[in-house]
């Protein structure tokens, strides 16, 4: 197994224990997004609610973020229009992306879906290229399916 990997399953168990007890859609993805963050020193890493057939901007870490992005648009727009996972090994070659900040060189963005619909996406950036794999879609996806169970959503 990878280090990589032995983190990320250290990093679920982590927030398995945070959403336990705690009720609040908003503490829970700011602590997700703080714990991914600080544990593998991403660049950015926060959420964008579906809010008036926009993304708007929710908690993150890292500096300030583009507020709002349309359907289709970007790298996030795309991941739910598309409903999946996006891995983008150099952003400056994505058709369209949007760029909230010129230190960012790659991206991945996980959509949480709740009965069939997008509530939300995790985007996360690295100032480094192809910093993303499998092994960060594997575990990305399993921790916003611990997000989509509990139904966390902008209130």
């Amino acid at each position: 197994m990878s280090s990589k990997a032995a983190t990320y399953q250290t990093v679920v168990k982590q927030i398995q224990a945070l959403l336990q007890d705690e009720t609040d859609s908003i503490a829970n993805l700011a602590n997700i997004a703080a714990v991914l963050h600080t544990t593998f020193g991403f660049w950015w890493t926060g959420f964008y609610f579906v809010k008036n057939n926009e993304l708007v901007l929710g908690p993150f870490q890292g500096p300030v973020a583009c507020t709002r992005i349309g359907f289709g648009k970007g790298v996030c727009g795309t991941a739910w229009q598309q409903k999946q996972t996006i891995v983008v090994p150099d952003v400056h070659q994505f058709p369209g992306h949007i760029a909230c900040s010129a230190a960012s060189n790659s991206e991945i963005v996980v959509p949480v879906i709740v009965n069939n619909v997008v509530t939300m996406v995790l985007d996360i950036d690295s100032t480094d290229f192809a910093c993303f794999d499998d092994t960060d879609k594997q575990y990305l996806e399993e921790i916003v399916e611990l997000i989509a169970q509990k139904k966390l959503a902008f209130a």
